[in-house]
């Protein structure tokens, strides 16, 4: 029987040894297991990225594998150390700190575990005193023994209620006759791009189609940003290099983009709550 793969996303970036010991960490537990990275650039303490990023890579994984999120500003504190099993098969180790907060929602989560630190925590390296790299002392441990068949999902440690699952507020776009507003919900940092949390479905009953120009508001505390006719097409390739377009992203939400170019430095906008839009024609 084949193990589960271990997939990691933090905030930690490369620039130092803290990826390097946790993947330490899991070799040490049996050498077999396969790591993968998702990101270790997400943003600073930043648990909704986080969150959204699961969402958006997680089911394009066989099933079974073994997501390891850490992005902790709570570390070391009350907060809970947890594994989520998710209703379509899938593991998360994290922080219960928000970052499940798309996957309890858009997926369902099955059970939630609270970790147990007097068996499921590394020992034995001289760091039983540290409190503030569980990424390496218990969430790389435990998910490496989970994923080596060393425990059992029930051997992680006692369940608690899904209900009590530490989660952010996810806002829904509202729609009418040629008329849609939401928010940018994150930001594609590559390339600059920002998505919105319309879906393509809301945009097509609301009346806008591929090839139409819509107004485009955006902004930010009540304070307009941006404010002109937008493209709006399947692709950013569709428009005019340099110019700004709205298209269909990869979760099928409706996103904003300067072809061959960066809608945030651009035109000085970002993500959050903070940032609406309204599309209208």
């Amino acid at each position: 029987m084949e193990k589960p793969i271990l997939v990691f996303q933090t905030d930690f970036t490369y620039k130092e040894g803290a990826v390097c010991a946790m993947y330490g960490v899991v070799k040490s537990v049996d050498r077999s297991l396969e790591i993968m990275d998702g990101s270790h650039e997400l943003p600073q303490y930043d648990t909704w990225s986080a969150s959204y990023r699961l969402y958006q890579s997680m089911k394009f994984w066989p099933e079974g594998t073994i997501f390891v999120s850490v992005v902790d500003p709570g570390v070391g504190t009350t907060r809970k150390a947890c594994v989520a099993k998710t209703k379509d098969g899938y593991y998360v180790v994290t922080p219960d700190n928000g970052a499940l907060t798309h996957l309890k929602k858009y997926v369902g989560i099955t059970e939630v575990r609270e970790i147990d630190e007097t068996v499921n925590r590394l020992k034995g390296k001289g760091t039983e005193g540290v409190a503030i790299f569980h990424g390496r002392d218990l969430f790389g441990y435990c998910a490496a023994k989970l994923a080596s068949g060393m425990i059992t999902y029930e051997q992680v440690g006692p369940a608690y209620s899904v209900d009590d699952i530490v989660t952010h507020e996810i806002l829904e776009p509202t729609a009418s006759t040629n008329k849609v507003e939401g928010i940018f919900e994150i930001n594609d940092p590559n390339f600059g791009n920002l998505w919105t949390n319309i879906p393509l479905l809301t945009m097509q009953e609301a009346g806008f189609n591929y090839g139409d120009y819509i107004n485009v508001e955006i902004k930010h505390n009540g304070e307009t940003k941006f404010n002109q006719p937008v493209l709006f097409h399947k692709s950013f390739g569709m428009a005019k290099l340099g110019e700004p377009i709205i298209y269909n992203n990869e979760l099928m939400k409706a996103s904003l983009a300067v072809s061959m170019g960066n809608f945030v430095e651009k035109y000085g906008c970002d993500f959050g709550s903070d940032w609406t839009v309204t599309f209208t024609k």
